[in-house]
């Protein structure tokens, strides 16, 4: 393997473990003093480029303890909309706000969470393949950007209740792994979570 392969292997990994590695090593080596990464160290951890990953880890980040910090629930859905909405209008790189960018998440949480997650990755990779990969490519991946929209939009109002945010965050979570892998049959399980997320908005609210 070359430098250029491996740089790329890094910077683009092609599954959950992956994707949970390299975070891991990012939060290890670029959390402040303060024990906290910021947004920024998430993303250059998974490469920016890379929708896929990037909303993987926002994913990951979302259903982890480290949202039980006041506001990041929010945070998370705002980063889903916003990469979402690049993918759903066919963009090629991925810009963010600076204020974004420096949001501190707490490393230590996030770390356990990914320690606990790991085995369990494992488990999911192996029945990770290329499947339905048409829905990785336009027009079909503008309709999985959507997805991902309105999986973030539910997420603000859901962030009011306790535990609530963790459907839509699991629907992030399965869109950004099916992108990563091309494995369409996962992004249709994530957007069959949305229902779900839907059904819960409507009990809790109305």
């Amino acid at each position: 393997m070359t430098a250029a392969t491996a740089t790329a292997t890094a910077a683009d990994p092609m599954n959950l473990t992956g994707v949970l590695d390299e975070i891991e090593n990012r939060a290890h080596a670029e959390a402040q003093g303060d024990g906290a990464l910021s947004v920024a160290d998430l993303f250059d951890a998974v490469g920016r480029r890379s929708f896929g990953p990037v909303l993987l880890a926002i994913g990951v980040f979302a259903i982890s303890p480290a949202t039980a910090v006041p506001g990041l629930t929010w945070v998370s859905a705002a980063l889903s909309f916003v990469v979402c909405a690049h993918i759903a209008v066919g963009a090629q790189r991925l810009w963010l706000p600076r204020k974004f960018l420096d949001v501190a998440i707490p490393e230590q949480p996030l770390v356990t969470f990914i320690d606990k997650l790991r085995p369990s990755a494992r488990s999911i990779d192996k029945v990770l393949k290329p499947r339905l990969t048409f829905l990785t490519n336009t027009p079909f991946v503008n309709l999985v950007g959507l997805t991902g929209m309105l999986a973030a939009l539910v997420t603000f109002p859901l962030g009011f209740v306790p535990f609530a945010p963790l459907l839509p965050g699991i629907a992030t979570v399965l869109i950004g792994l099916g992108m990563t892998a091309r494995d369409g049959v996962v992004i249709l399980l994530g957007a069959a979570m949305l229902p779900f997320a839907g059904y819960t908005l409507y009990t809790l609210f109305f």
